[in-house]
């Protein structure tokens, strides 16, 4: 059915754009064998209705031309449904060449690496690009996506789908299913989290992608929650992801480790033995952050987020 309507709706562009006058009604029944086979005139009064509605709605600009006879007919003037020619300066192009480059290992790969070539074969200039990749490159921007939740999450956040996937806490020792409903996927600190609505909890809550199990299974019907603005949204994965910081926790380093953790610090003390003192501004989700220096950090205040990454420890110690 679905093909029929694209094949339909296809064929009413093509005559709608190859006319150079304007088609009635009955010349469009008669040159689009879909509507020959509509039945009567009422179906195919409200397929054509449907179908030019469709058209428009995906930018297909059609005008309605009534001669001096009284009579309408149908036309899209390919001079109006023409994009214009795209310009880039050498920023502009160096600037989408390293958007390209930046998906290299997502689903995203293929699509931006083909737009860029179509670009590039349409005369976009070929800029100096800084980070083209090199025989002897250190660097290389990337967004590494490993999760296998990426894809159908992603899609699901666009056709704004809710989904069911199950979900292990780090300090749960099984998962649980959640059912959501999906409104953006963020990338910080090289993970990526999922921010979105808890049906089962009712409240708007964020998903790392790594600590999600098994498929993601979409499920028919609407969302039952507005999404919020996307900045709001970032802004609700920064904070619990631990980058909104309200307090100051106190920690040991091993020596020559956590450079992430001390690139964040605001006060380093040596304390010898091959240990160091630092103090890491602390918000929500510093616990899960710490937990992935295993024995390279010992938290030495507050109380409750030592008690948090022993916590956390535990769990995944059960396995």
């Amino acid at each position: 059915m679905a093909i029929a309507k694209a094949e339909r709706l296809m064929n009413l562009a093509l005559c709608l754009l190859g006319t150079r006058r304007p088609l009635s009604k009955r010349e469009l029944k008669e040159s689009i064998e879909a509507y020959l086979e509509a039945g009567n005139e009422e179906s195919f009064n409200r397929m054509f209705e449907r179908d030019k509605d469709d058209l428009r709605e995906l930018g297909l600009v059609i005008e309605t031309v009534e001669n001096l006879d009284g009579d309408v007919g149908y036309l899209a003037r390919r001079d109006s449904n023409r994009l214009p020619a795209i310009t880039l300066d050498a920023e502009e192009a160096a600037a989408l060449g390293l958007a390209a480059k930046v998906w290299q290992q997502a689903r995203l790969a293929g699509a931006a690496s083909g737009a860029l070539q179509k670009l590039r074969a349409a005369g976009m200039p070929e800029a100096d690009d800084p980070y083209a990749t090199q025989q002897h490159s250190a660097l290389e921007p990337r967004i590494p996506v490993h999760e296998a939740a990426f894809e159908p999450l992603m899609l699901a956040c666009r056709d704004r789908r809710p989904v069911v996937f199950d979900y292990r806490k780090a300090t749960a020792a099984r998962p649980e299913t959640r059912h959501v409903e999906p409104w953006t996927l963020e990338c910080w600190r090289g993970h990526w989290y999922l921010a979105g609505w808890d049906r089962d909890r009712g409240a708007e809550r964020v998903f790392r992608l790594s600590r999600i199990t098994g498929k993601v299974r979409s499920r028919a019907g609407a969302f039952t929650v507005e999404v919020p603005d996307v900045v709001t949204v970032r802004e609700t994965v920064e904070s619990w992801a631990g980058e909104t910081a309200t307090r100051s926790a106190l920690i040991r380093l091993r020596a020559g480790s956590g450079y992430p953790l001390r690139s964040r610090a605001t006060a380093v003390r040596e304390l010898g033995d091959g240990w160091d003192e630092l103090a890491i501004p602390y918000g929500h989700g510093l616990d899960a952050w710490l937990v992935e220096f295993g024995p390279d950090v010992v938290v030495l205040e507050p109380a409750d987020l030592r008690a948090d990454v022993v916590d956390r420890l535990r769990a995944v110690a059960k396995g």
